[in-house]
């Protein structure tokens, strides 16, 4: 199973900008399908975006023109470049490895970050 670790959360005003990395070791991340996940307390972890081994890319809505998710195979890299951030933004954010190559709901990714916090202030 592939190990997972975030870096690059922290503090900014809103209007700003992070980028998360996400590296994976153990093993390579191949062709599974990665994806960027957020959580607030007390509310469920949401799918924030997601992309394909050959690049294809998912955003929820509410990050749609602001985020933009990238993978560099070869050094098993995600990362995930945040724009125009909001306090909504505010969250622990999880990179996660599906069992798959292709996006088939949230319950198949199988490996899980530690997670990284971003605080996003008004």
């Amino acid at each position: 199973q592939v190990q997972l670790v975030e870096s690059g959360g922290g503090l900014v005003q809103a209007g700003g900008s992070l980028r998360l990395s996400c590296a994976a070791s153990g093993r390579s991340f191949g062709s599974d399908y990665m994806g960027w996940f957020r959580q607030v307390p007390g509310n469920e972890r949401e799918f924030v975006a997601g992309i394909s081994w050959f690049g294809r890319e998912y955003y929820t809505d509410s990050v749609k023109g602001r985020f933009t998710i990238s993978r560099d195979n070869a050094r098993n890299v995600v990362d995930l470049q945040m724009h125009s951030l909001k306090p909504e933004d505010t969250a622990v954010y999880y990179c996660a490895a599906s069992r798959y190559s292709y996006y088939t709901g949230v319950g198949d990714f199988r490996s899980w970050g530690q997670g990284t916090q971003v605080t996003v202030s008004s």
